[in-house]
C-alpha cells in the first residue's frame, strides 16, 4: 500500500490537536471513521474534562463528605487505569492532585495547597465514594491516552488497516500489520523509535514546563530526566506511566525497566 492510502485528518479536543494517519485504500471509508472517532472525543472529553460543569470529573470535584456519585463507564474505566497506575508505580502516578496541578500549570503564588481528602473507587460498579471532601481529579494526560485507545478499538471495527493516531506531541498510538516510524525531534544521536501495536508517550519539561506535581513532596520544579519516553500497548498506561517514570530515582526507573519499556534523555 503506498503513502497515497494514508489519509490525515485534525480535529481540537482536550486541548490539544488529535491528529489521525489511517492507512486505507477508501479515503471516503477514512474519512467517516475519522469524523465518527472525533465526535467520540468530543463525548470522552465531556465525560473527563474538570472544566465542563456538567462532567463525571466536576461532579466528583464538588462531592462533600460522604456522598456517592455513580458516573459513567467512561469515566469509571479510565479511573481504574489511573487507581492501577497509582498503585503499580508506589503512588507516584495520582490524578486526584487536581489542586496542586492546577497551582503548577498557572504557576499561581503562595505554597502549593495542602494535599487533603480521601476519594474511593467504588470495586463493583461505576460510582465513587467521598469518604472525606478536599481531592480535585484531574484526568487531562491519562484522559488523552485513554481517548486513542477507545477509538482505535473502533477503527479495527470500521475496518481500517492500519493507523497511526496522537495526541498533540505526547502520546501516539500504531495499530495495524504495519509498522510507524516516530522521528524524536530534538534529540541528537538517538535512533528513531518503530511503533506497531503499541503506544509511545513521552513527558519532560519541553512539553508543558515543569508541571508534574510529586506525590512524594508535592513541590517538584526539576525532574531527574529532561524528557523521558515510555512505550506500551496501552496509550492510557503509556501517559501514566511517563508521568510517574520522570518522578523516579534512577535506581527506581531501573528496576520498572524490567517490565517497560523506558528511554531517557
Amino acid at each position: 500500500m503506498s503513502m497515497a492510502d494514508v489519509h490525515i485528518f485534525t480535529h481540537e479536543a482536550m486541548k490539544t490537536t488529535f491528529t489521525l494517519h489511517l492507512r486505507n485504500k477508501q479515503r471516503s471509508l477514512a474519512h467517516d471513521a475519522a469524523h465518527q472517532m472525533f465526535r467520540t472525543i468530543d463525548e470522552i472529553e465531556n465525560a473527563l474534562s474538570r472544566y465542563r460543569s456538567g462532567s463525571d470529573v466536576s461532579q466528583i470535584n464538588r462531592m462533600t463528605s460522604g456522598q456517592s456519585l455513580f458516573i459513567s463507564d467512561t469515566c469509571y474505566d479510565c479511573l481504574r487505569i489511573a487507581l492501577e497506575v497509582h498503585v503499580e508505580s508506589g503512588g507516584l502516578f495520582d490524578v486526584t492532585l487536581g489542586q496542586q496541578i492546577e497551582h503548577r500549570k498557572g504557576d499561581l503564588a503562595g505554597d502549593v495547597p495542602d494535599v487533603k481528602g480521601l476519594l474511593m473507587l467504588d470495586p463493583d460498579r461505576p460510582a465513587l465514594h467521598c469518604i472525606e471532601a478536599g481531592r480535585e481529579i484531574d484526568l487531562g494526560g491519562i484522559g488523552k491516552g485513554f481517548a486513542l485507545d477507545r477509538i482505535q478499538q473502533t477503527l479495527i471495527e470500521w475496518g481500517i488497516e492500519s493507523g497511526l493516531l496522537s495526541a498533540g506531541a505526547s502520546t501516539q498510538l500504531a495499530f495495524g500489520e504495519e509498522s510507524w516510524t516516530i522521528n524524536r525531534t530534538g534529540v541528537e544521536g538517538m535512533p528513531n523509535l518503530e511503533l506497531q501495536n503499541e503506544a509511545l508517550s513521552i513527558s519532560g519539561t519541553s512539553i508543558q514546563g515543569s508541571h508534574i506535581v510529586s506525590p512524594r513532596t508535592f513541590e517538584q520544579r526539576s525532574y531527574p530526566y529532561e524528557r523521558l519516553w515510555v512505550i506500551h500497548k496501552e496509550a492510557a498506561r503509556a501517559d501514566a506511566w511517563s508521568t510517574a517514570c520522570l518522578l523516579m530515582t534512577s535506581e527506581e526507573l531501573e528496576e520498572n525497566k524490567k517490565s517497560i519499556r523506558i528511554f531517557t534523555e
